[in-house]
């Protein structure tokens, strides 16, 4: 009997001919092992078709597994499970005293998930959240157990993988001493005199920094600062203090929004925009993001900014930040520091995906890598192009799961020579 079910913002449905929660890796894999197709679900933060197994397939979901959360404080790891979210994991790791490097803007998306998708945070020294990863646990197409760590030479292809080689039963990440971080607001950052310099100067001043814009007019109208507090207090010359505490979308109140004015507090309380107790929205929205070389930042604004007037008017809010280069096979940032630019959409399919169209057209110089659980429509070939090694990965694949197991038309239509 064919079963629905749907993603967080409710504009993809999953049909599948069987929805299923497995609560051990073994069940995992003796379910896998019986299955033709199977497509993995995490948290359903993804906005396309990415976790689609078809009709007949099996939607297999993670949030049944145990929720383990093993910290090793002498090695300064941790093992988490494939169904564990940011927001459980970060609270146990600063209870041993320890540190992610870094989090995404919301705590409430699965571990697995987000590195699957090449999900990040924000900073110039700051690699997407795959780049804390130590090792990876697989069940593979035929129903056996894999691990594959740093000194695997498969490594780069394991862990942003689209859910492509197997069900992610738990990771190990790399972990750092605890630290406290502050918030500073600012508004208005004008655009006179933004150039490259400026653009690089503003975002390499806190340890994290987003600069959020309506594309209503020129210059980005808050700028959020995450300052380390064992690092210097950094001077912003460019903008007004935040004379009131501020959501990323405008008019929307702050309350679910992190401590801001300055108050210091942990981690993982203040890289987050959104407080892990409170959910930030009811998932009335569509998201997509472009990741681009950073040196190529303003270009890229100005190619947006002469198309304002498509954009803004179904545009809830544009999050601009910068991520550092790594070495995942299928990474946005891969080989390059990157430049994010996000944007979170009305919900309105007909009247986004036209805009996303013109978006893409005008970032067609820029090499642009979309990021994989977002919106977009860019070609197959137009992807296959913006990843040098894709064929290293395509390889992966087949050994892996040669009869396709894990694969779906997203996914084949990246694979595909």
């Amino acid at each position: 009997m064919t079963q629905t079910i749907t993603n967080w913002a409710g504009n993809i449905t999953y049909t599948a001919g069987e929805l299923a929660r497995p609560r051990s890796p073994a069940a995992i894999g003796a379910l896998v092992a019986g299955s033709a197709r199977v497509r993995v679900l995490g948290s359903g933060h993804s906005f396309n078709g990415i976790a689609e197994p078809g009709p007949g397939g099996v939607l297999l979901s993670v949030a049944g597994l145990p929720p383990v959360i093993d910290v090793d404080g002498a090695a300064r790891t941790v093992r988490v499970g494939g169904g564990v979210r940011y927001a459980e994991l970060a609270r146990t790791v600063h209870a041993h005293g320890l540190a992610l490097a870094n989090m995404a803007s919301l705590p409430h998306i699965s571990v697995a998930g987000s590195v699957a998708t090449g999900t990040h945070g924000s900073g110039v020294g700051n690699g997407a959240l795959a780049a804390a990863v130590r090792e990876v646990e697989l069940v593979t197409a035929d129903g056996s157990s894999l691990t594959i760590g740093r000194d695997d030479p498969r490594f780069g292809g394991a862990v942003t993988s689209l859910g492509a080689l197997g069900v992610v039963t738990a990771l190990t990440l790399g972990l750092e001493p605890s630290f406290d971080v502050e918030q500073h607001l600012y508004t208005e950052l004008a655009p006179a005199a933004m150039d490259q310099a400026l653009f690089d100067a503003v975002t390499a001043c806190a340890y994290s920094v987003s600069l959020f814009t309506d594309w209503r007019a020129p210059g980005f109208r808050q700028v959020w600062l995450k300052r380390r507090t064992d690092q210097p207090l950094p001077d912003f010359p460019w903008a007004a203090p935040a004379t009131e505490k501020l959501h990323p979308v405008p008019g929307m109140p702050a309350v679910n929004c992190t401590e801001q004015f300055g108050v210091p507090g942990p981690w993982h309380e203040r890289l987050p925009h959104f407080r892990a107790e409170f959910t930030p929205s009811s998932g009335a929205e569509l998201q997509s993001e472009y990741l681009l070389p950073r040196g190529r930042a303003v270009d890229a604004l100005h190619a947006i900014g002469a198309i304002r007037e498509a954009v803004a008017p179904v545009l809830q809010t544009c999050e601009v930040r910068t991520v550092a280069a790594d070495e995942q096979w299928l990474s946005p940032s891969y080989g390059r520091d990157t430049v994010a630019f996000h944007f979170t959409w009305i919900d309105d399919t007909a009247a986004v995906l036209p805009v996303v169209r013109r978006l893409e057209s005008a970032l067609d110089g820029f090499a642009a890598r979309p990021h994989w659980g977002k919106v977009f429509t860019m070609p197959a070939p137009a992807l296959r192009d913006r990843y040098p090694r894709l064929a290293d990965f395509r390889a992966l694949a087949r050994d892996l799961d040669p009869h396709g197991t894990f694969t779906n038309a997203f996914v084949r239509d990246v694979l595909e020579d």
